[in-house]
């Protein structure tokens, strides 16, 4: 399962991506289009299984194997990709 934000419109840019560690069935990933994460919204995370992010965010799979620690950026000719050693801190 991955943490992914339904609200948000397919065609908002950039598509962001967080690997935090694994927990219960999750796969530690938090994934949103547009700007920063609404903090004061508890509920903008939806869990999606993995077999349905094709359909959410097709060009995520080539990323989905990073281990924890490690974040995305996509948009059209744009790709940012980095470790974050605090994404583990629990």
């Amino acid at each position: 399962m991955v943490g992914f934000a339904l609200s948000r419109p397919r065609e908002l840019e950039p598509l962001n991506a967080l690997r935090h560690p694994i927990r219960g069935n999750g796969n530690g990933w938090f994934v949103w289009r547009g700007p920063e994460i609404p903090r004061e919204d508890d509920q903008f995370f939806t869990a999606l299984h993995v077999e349905h992010l094709d359909e959410y965010a097709p060009e995520l799979e080539p990323y989905l194997a990073l281990p924890p620690g490690w974040g995305v950026v996509l948009a059209p000719d744009y790709e940012d990709v980095w470790y974050d050693g605090t994404l583990l801190d629990v």
